[in-house]
């Protein structure tokens, strides 16, 4: 800023001054003062009001809040971001001229404007990169001049000239992992330099490679940990450490998975008594190979999660643990950590403990096989699988016995089943998506995750009646204020939303959810509940599970592809080996806090990355049958336009001004209405649409309205 600009705005700051008014209180040239007042307002340091000149947003202070705000820059489009404060106060908007240059993830200071253009709300300037982050994807575009150009993922309409060294056999359209190499105090004056290159942006598979690499997704394990992975080659268990163990080889314990699955880490048993029964869900004891301090777990709790997408897995522990000696491999012994039940002839659970065992699948079931047996279709030829399943067949109808009873309780104290509608994408050999099918979900899907919540549960308890440092599975009552605006939106859609108080009771939701199950509402509806709960994370206190209904909850049953269930394999292990409550706080609290914290950090970051590469594939999927007709159901209304689910799950995007001839107008956030025509579409109508665009690189899809 020039003498003359600083003197300009110390001049407006004592109060708002016109052109002529600046001259004579400063004593200078017109037209220099006319060129420098031209200049402010173009970065934003002077605003024109009623006639005269303020300070500009770019130079509002908030005398009251401190002098800068540590925040991450969470989002950035070419006139605007968001940065999110670290202290988890919210989001702050800044305009795109008080933006100077920063980035996605980069830590920086933010100062808050003292006059906000929306009352009530936070805006500030960043004032310091402190923290920059260079690393990025993106996808190669040409400048406004024609020079050759990255615009990052996520980005829309930010451009970074690319340096030539470096760029040498880069086309339009490819995608490319790229560094900031040069910074301005602007975006236009960034520059990039190539660094990978992983191809066309016509293909998921590609942008997919793209998005790990943006977001720093380790890929690669490092050699020390290979080095300690590789001692598991073909391994086989310790047979004095079995001896050590209660031997469960002579149960008919098995493994009911999907096909594809190598990593198997939980296993079941059943057997019926005359006053209940007696289950036991058998987890691989991942907790004996992978040791505090070793290089596998520093690896394992950074990752804190296995990442699937498409029909690849980037996995938290390598294959030599996670598809062999600690996969539950049918005809193969294994240490496993056993949660041995007994529940009354109700299915409520009466007792539990947890053992170290040894044990043995005697098959790898498959859901599909299992759902056949249980609910066999008139005519089918069933010997074979008879024959597969033979060792556990007759354990089969007291299991489905048992979920039957567990369900009814479930029901009973108001557990919500939200329909998901996760699709399985279908590939070809060149990683290709070819189809894309509605994941249905079936009797022994369902029972075995209420067989998994009852170890989970046990889990929980046992952390909880010990008073010993733990990682729970959390999930708060929703917001009073969220659950207003869903009991108007629900309301305004037919439903009876309106809650005796102001957080609905589950029963009250599950209600909801079960009235407006296989109707046209049913999507929306279902996801307006989801989105207005709390999200679910992991805490070292025991808070409950608002959605389950459960004082108790943990995840202990996948160690193989969730840290906090190692975790509490670690914890409980301590336990069972007699260390006291006070031993246990002093070696795990801190740890219980930290992993906690880390874990349900790369959850987020885990399943964005997931949801956001699906996009690619339906994107990619979709691109195949552009021109096609399609009937689907309108899940999203905004004034922008309307979203449209199909039957296989893809979601696209109808322009409002394909539907209306006149100003759209929403009412309630549930319907649109054209005031010129009449017509309105709602929330679960049906609408018939034409695949419009299908734009892989963003994962994007345009429908087009078809008049019926």
């Amino acid at each position: 800023m020039t003498p003359l600009q600083k003197s300009i705005l110390n001049a407006v700051k004592r109060r708002p001054m016109t052109l002529r008014e600046l001259q004579n209180n400063l004593q200078v040239d017109n037209s220099r003062l006319r060129t420098s007042v031209s200049a402010m307002v173009a970065t934003g340091e002077l605003s024109m009001r009623n006639g005269t000149y303020v300070p500009g947003f770019a130079t509002y202070e908030n005398t009251n809040a401190p002098a800068a705000i540590p925040c991450t820059l969470v989002k950035l489009a070419a006139r605007f971001g968001f940065a999110s404060r670290d202290d988890g106060e919210g989001d702050i908007f800044i305009p795109g001229r008080a933006l100077h240059g920063a980035m996605p993830n980069d830590k920086i200071n933010v100062k808050l404007f003292d006059h906000p253009r929306v009352e009530g709300s936070s805006e500030g300037e960043v004032v310091e990169v402190t923290v920059p982050n260079n690393r990025f994807a993106g996808t190669v575009c040409l400048s406004e001049d024609g020079r050759m150009a990255v615009e990052p993922d996520g980005c829309r309409d930010v451009k970074f000239l690319l340096a030539k060294q470096g760029s040498e056999g880069v086309h339009l359209g490819d995608k490319v992992g790229f560094l900031i190499t040069h910074r301005g105090n602007r975006h236009s004056d960034h520059r990039a330099a190539v660094v990978e290159k992983f191809g066309s942006s016509d293909y998921a598979s590609e942008c997919a490679k793209a998005i790990l690499y943006g977001r720093n997704v380790r890929q690669e394990f490092p050699p020390e940990v290979l080095e300690e992975a590789h001692a598991y080659d073909n391994a086989v268990i310790d047979p004095t450490e079995a001896a050590k163990r209660l031997d469960l080889r002579g149960i008919p314990i098995f493994t009911i998975d999907s096909a594809e699955t190598k990593d198997i880490d939980d296993a079941i048993s059943l057997q019926k008594l005359e006053d209940g029964y007696e289950l036991g869900v058998h987890i691989a004891d991942v907790s004996h190979y992978v040791r505090p301090g070793s290089a596998l777990d520093e690896e394992a709790y950074e990752r804190a999660t296995s990442i699937y997408y498409a029909d690849k897995v980037i996995p938290m522990l390598p294959t030599q643990l996670s598809n062999g000696i600690c996969s539950l491999n049918e005809g193969e012994d294994r240490l496993a950590f056993s949660c041995l039940m007994r529940l009354d002839e109700n299915g409520e659970i009466r007792s539990y403990k947890f053992v170290k065992s040894v044990i043995c699948s005697r098959v790898k079931g498959v859901y599909k096989e299992i759902n056949a047996l249980l609910e066999p279709e008139e005519g089918a030829d069933l010997t074979d699988l008879r024959t597969k399943y033979e060792a556990v067949l007759d354990q089969l109808p007291a299991m489905d016995e048992l979920y039957r009873k567990r369900l009814v309780l479930r029901k009973a104290r108001g557990g919500m089943d939200i329909e998901s509608n996760e699709a399985k994408l279908v590939m070809d050999e060149n990683g290709r998506c070819v189809d894309i099918v509605k994941r249905d979900r079936g009797t022994s899907e369902c029972m075995i995750e209420e067989f998994m919540l009852l170890a989970n549960q046990c889990a929980a308890n046992a952390g909880r009646t010990n008073k010993v440092p733990f990682l729970y599975r959390v999930h708060e009552a929703p917001d009073a204020e969220k659950m207003e605006k869903l009991s108007a939106t629900l309301l305004a859609c037919g439903l009876n939303a309106k809650f005796k108080n102001p957080i609905p009771t589950q029963l009250e939701l599950a209600a909801l959810l079960d009235e407006t199950r296989d109707q046209p509402i049913q999507i929306p509806v279902h996801t307006g509940i989801l989105r207005s709960m709390q999200k679910a994370r992991y805490a070292p206190q025991p808070l409950g599970h608002y959605g389950l209904v459960l004082a108790d909850y943990a995840h202990f049953t996948s160690p193989i592809r969730r840290y906090p269930d190692l975790a509490i394999h670690r914890i409980l292990s301590e336990m069972l080996l007699g260390a006291s409550a006070s031993q246990l706080q002093k070696d795990f609290n801190e740890f219980a806090q930290q992993a906690s914290e880390k874990s349900s950090k790369q959850e987020v970051a885990a399943v964005r990355i997931e949801r956001d590469v699906e996009d690619l594939y339906k994107a990619e999927y979709m691109h195949n049958h552009l021109g096609e007709v399609y009937t689907g159901t309108v899940a999203g209304i905004t004034p922008r336009g309307v979203f449209v689910e199909l039957e296989n799950t893809v979601e696209g995007f109808v322009p409002a001004a394909q539907l209306c001839k006149g100003e759209p107008q929403v009412i309630d956030g549930v319907s649109m209405l054209d005031p010129l025509t009449g017509k309105s579409w709602m929330l679960g109508s049906s609408m018939k649409i034409q695949v419009a665009a299908a734009d892989v690189a963003l994962g994007r899809i345009d429908f087009e309205y078809m008049v019926e």
